[in-house]
């Protein structure tokens, strides 16, 4: 059902681009951030634990070692805020800009596992980042 005005509710049908503001900017950066930081103590946490597993017999163990383990609690947090500062950002400009930007997280991701966890990072992956780094620039142009 549409309401008065024949325009469904929250549904913007503007064309054209939203300008991105320092703000909107911010928030979404900060978002991106805080998922990559998700992702880094989620993986330190796995170092800390080892390989998981979740079968019949131990899923209550695991579990209970993940949420009692540091690392794990920090980056669900992490990622928790991350969606409360993602839909900030998102509230300020179109999806089709916004979600893009999640692909920087890729390049903080491979930088931080190289020197966090010494990881190693061909240069067939540093190449594929560069195309997805230039992807989004040709995106957020748009």
């Amino acid at each position: 059902m549409r309401p008065p005005g024949g325009q469904r509710s929250g549904v913007s049908r503007k064309r054209g681009g939203t300008p991105m503001t320092v703000a909107a900017l911010a928030f979404l950066m900060t978002g991106v951030l805080l998922n990559a930081g998700a992702q880094l103590l989620l993986k330190a946490g796995t170092n800390v634990l080892g390989v998981l597993t979740l079968t019949r017999d131990t899923w209550p163990d695991t579990l209970l070692r993940m949420a009692t383990q540091g690392y794990f609690v920090l980056g669900i947090a992490c990622y928790v805020l991350s969606v409360f500062v993602w839909i900030l950002g998102l509230s300020r400009v179109p999806v089709s800009v916004a979600y893009p930007l999640l692909s920087v997280g890729y390049v903080v991701n491979a930088i931080a596992a190289y020197f966090l966890f010494g990881e190693a990072v061909t240069l067939t992956r540093w190449l594929g980042i560069g195309f997805i780094v230039i992807g989004v620039w040709l995106v957020a142009r748009s």
